[in-house]
């Protein structure tokens, strides 16, 4: 392939539009397909160019470098948001909003995707990283994972939810992450009495038209918020959005949407007993700030971008956190954020 006139392809992009942390400096390449087609051929272009893809979903659970490899190709699956019911199974592209899984859930009439209303994340990255809600997980009713394993060229590899090793926010996948790409995945319904009901849900309209939810937060929020005061009222199945409303205070309440975060930044450890924020706690470390990255005044294991931030000052606070627990509890909490290392940037692991 000779082209750089590719379906998808961009150059010099600033990371920090595609980040929830609003983070990142401008990469030579993203690509941002919007079919499997299009990313087998970017993936073709950056085998034949020695180019590195670095894949990520909706950037919620990412810190992007301020300096990135020019030798990179940034990959999303953000824009690859194809959705199909047969019977009582739900095939989903990784790209899809784990929030729009809700909306889909109470379009059919069931409550199997109520706890990922107001995740900002893809469902591909939640998959990832086996996101959870208190006691709800992504991989609950998952059948099977569709990925792309640069090592197997040739197709779509498919996996079973019992081969993921899923786990407390781990999976295969992380142990792969350089390899393998997650483009779908098929859970299993509660109830498949509503699968006339989804080619007419309104909610999909604007994705079939390319119309996504934003990435930034305080707008991510309004988005599904707004489809939310818009269903209230609306009849006997009004009770249905109850879990959703406490979604919305429980996660407003925590000033989730009021600064660019990745929100959790660290891994709980419960051996330890109490989870990572209450630690924090402890050490008096709510409002700490390195430059203009500071932990949450209400949430010890948040740290916002309170304006301007870049990764080496959110990387400051990390090892600020870590070196903090690592002299009081004995031990360093491991971060959940991925985090993408640039030119000169490194991390403590």
């Amino acid at each position: 392939m000779t082209s750089w006139n590719l379906g998808g392809l961009r150059t010099e992009q600033a990371l920090s539009r595609f980040s929830t942390y609003e983070i990142g400096g401008e990469a030579r390449f993203v690509g941002t397909p919007q079919s499997q087609d299009q990313l087998q051929e970017l993936l073709e272009m950056a085998y034949r160019r020695g180019i590195t893809p670095i894949f990520f979903g909706g950037g919620s659970n990412m810190l992007f470098p301020d300096r990135p490899d020019p030798d990179a190709l940034f990959l999303t699956t953000r824009e690859m948001v194809d959705v199909k019911l047969e019977g009582d199974r739900l095939y989903v592209s990784a790209g899809m909003p784990m929030s729009m899984l809700a909306v889909i859930g109470h379009g059919l009439g069931i409550a199997d995707f109520d706890f990922t209303f107001l995740l900002p994340g893809t469902v591909g990255g939640g998959i990832y990283m086996n996101a959870k809600y208190f006691d709800r997980h992504i991989s609950d009713t998952l059948i099977h994972v569709h990925y792309i394993d640069l090592h197997q060229p040739g197709g779509i590899q498919t996996v079973t939810r019992e081969a993921c090793e899923f786990g407390y926010k781990q999976s295969v996948f992380q142990r792969n992450r350089s390899n393998w790409l997650i483009v779908g995945a098929e859970f299993k319904l509660s109830s498949s009495e509503g699968a006339v009901a989804l080619p007419m849900l309104p909610e999909l309209a604007d994705f079939q038209e390319g119309k996504l939810p934003p990435i930034r937060l305080p707008e991510f929020a309004s988005y599904f918020i707004g489809w939310l005061d818009n269903k209230n009222g609306t009849g006997a199945r009004d009770s249905a959005l109850a879990p959703m409303r406490r979604i919305v205070q429980d996660r407003v309440g925590k000033m989730h949407f009021t600064y660019p975060s990745c929100g959790s930044v660290f891994k709980n450890n419960y051996s330890v007993g109490e989870p990572i924020g209450k630690l924090a706690d402890h050490l008096n470390l709510r409002g700490v700030q390195r430059g203009n990255a500071r932990i949450s005044p209400v949430h010890g294991n948040v740290i916002q971008n309170v304006g301007g931030a870049t990764a080496a000052d959110v990387i400051e606070l990390i090892h600020h956190v870590q070196e903090a627990f690592d002299r009081h509890y004995g031990f360093v909490p491991e971060p959940e954020v991925v985090i993408i290392e640039g030119k000169a940037s490194s991390l403590r692991r």
